[in-house]
């Protein structure tokens, strides 16, 4: 009996890639074989997102790529799912006659029996949909883990409640729900288990986790029993709001020798008035007080952030204040975007929309910003020893990757170095420092 083959196409946050590897496990089990090469696939699943246009437009693309396989080679069907098939469920049917199944994101666990229903291929029935209530549905489960040897997400938390008036997640996520801290610890003893190195902690809005669920911000407790039950040597905050930013994190940061001393913040904008417009909870004092905390309560902690320009009402003296909040606090990783019309969200009938081409050059502008400051950055860390998690080794650049505590996974830079012996993936070493780049550094085991 043939064992068909499953392919599979990521795509988004990494909250979206830990509701893939929940599928991935479900597929395994049901007794699939996964295929990371497109054209053996029976079946494709796309994990999409819809976050801004332009992941919108990587979503369709990527589905369209599979249609061609399923027209020209043997691909018999295709699954949609994840946020943007929660959000455009009739259209994309409509529009993409090719998909044979779409499950929204609360319906992750059916997978297998989505895959079962495109394989028995009844064309007289209806297509395979399903959308199971997202905020009564299960949150978690068993994975496989898809970032290597070293390095995990633990995702804390689903959907979000904060409402900024320019996001669609609650819309397609719903509210924010945390999952029991008993499961979490029990997650990461397992993964620590699998001798994960890493241990990455993320939700739409970390820094809020516990509060639905124990009536307080639990992050702090979290991270203490998991480093209680664990001994993964790394454990790194993502998505913290400033204005959760307590005392008791700060002091978890600072006192806890195995909580990497980074930590990301989006601030989104440090102008009151399009923070108010944006329904951001706090204002620029709020920002810059978190900003001011962290520095003096875990000294050489590395900061990252993200910013949107373009946002409605965005006058020249909003954006000349960011630039300048940029300049004045130098983070050491920041990102920006343009912002991202999305219908059904408040800002999308605010009035004083702003131009493309204007929100595209106050990009490059604060971009162009924060490059100056990166490399600055860099060029600091010239001579300087790092403790740094061995990645592999790229034959193409003759050069082993990885990563210190100041770089997370995927979004920043990573450092190049050599060695003189063989140096194995998730080995942690010291490297001395020899070169930097705009983003990467390269340097050399110390021997």
């Amino acid at each position: 009996m043939k064992k068909y083959k499953i392919g599979f196409v990521s795509l988004g946050c990494s909250k979206n890639l830990c509701d893939t590897e929940i599928m991935l496990r479900h597929v395994v089990e049901a007794g699939y074989e996964i295929t990371p090469e497109d054209t053996e696939a029976d079946v494709i699943i796309v994990n999409t997102c819809a976050f801004i246009e332009s992941a919108k437009k990587e979503s369709i693309d990527n589905i369209l790529d599979v249609a061609w396989l399923k027209e020209n080679k043997n691909l018999r069907g295709i699954i949609v799912c994840g946020c943007m098939a929660e959000r455009y469920r009739e259209e994309l049917l409509r529009e993409i006659p090719e998909i044979d199944a779409v499950l929204g994101v609360g319906s992750i666990h059916r997978i297998a029996e989505a895959v079962e229903a495109v394989l028995n291929n009844d064309k007289s029935a209806p297509k395979f949909t399903c959308f199971d209530d997202k905020e009564a549905s299960a949150i978690g489960g068993d994975r496989v883990i898809t970032t290597g040897d070293t390095m995990a997400y633990l995702k804390i938390a689903e959907g979000c409640s904060n409402r900024c008036t320019y996001c669609a997640i609650p819309m397609i996520r719903g509210k924010m729900r945390s999952r029991p801290m008993e499961e979490l610890v029990a997650e990461a003893v397992e993964l620590d288990a699998m001798g994960i190195r890493e241990l990455n902690i993320i939700a739409q809005d970390t820094s809020a986790y516990g509060i639905d669920l124990y009536g307080e911000y639990s992050l702090p407790e979290l991270i203490r029993r998991i480093t209680d039950a664990t001994n993964i040597p790394w454990i790194r905050l993502l998505y913290c709001y400033p204005d959760k930013i307590t005392d008791e994190l700060i002091r978890e940061i600072a006192e806890n020798d195995r909580v990497v001393k980074y930590i990301d913040i989006p601030v989104q904008h440090i102008s009151d008035s399009v923070l108010k417009r944006m329904n951001r909870h706090g204002d620029g004092d709020t920002v810059r007080a978190a900003v001011r905390r962290l520095r003096e309560g875990v000294p050489g902690i590395i900061l990252r952030s993200t910013a949107i320009v373009g946002f409605p009402g965005e006058t020249e003296e909003d954006f000349r204040e960011l630039c300048e909040f940029i300049k004045e606090t130098k983070f050491e990783r920041f990102g920006a975007f343009t912002y991202s019309r999305e219908e059904d969200t408040p800002a999308y009938l605010f009035e004083d929309q702003i131009d493309a081409q204007t929100a595209q050059n106050r990009y490059d502008i604060l971009m162009k910003t924060q490059l100056a400051i990166s490399e600055r950055y860099n060029k600091s860390r010239v001579g300087q020893t790092l403790h740094v998690l061995c990645e592999g080794f790229d034959p193409v650049a003759e050069a082993y990757c990885g990563r210190s505590f100041a770089e997370a996974a995927d979004i920043d830079g990573k450092i190049w170095f050599t060695s003189p012996h063989k140096v194995s993936e998730g080995e942690m070493i010291d490297v001395k420092i020899t070169e930097a780049m705009d983003y990467d550094l390269v340097g050399e085991v110390i021997v």
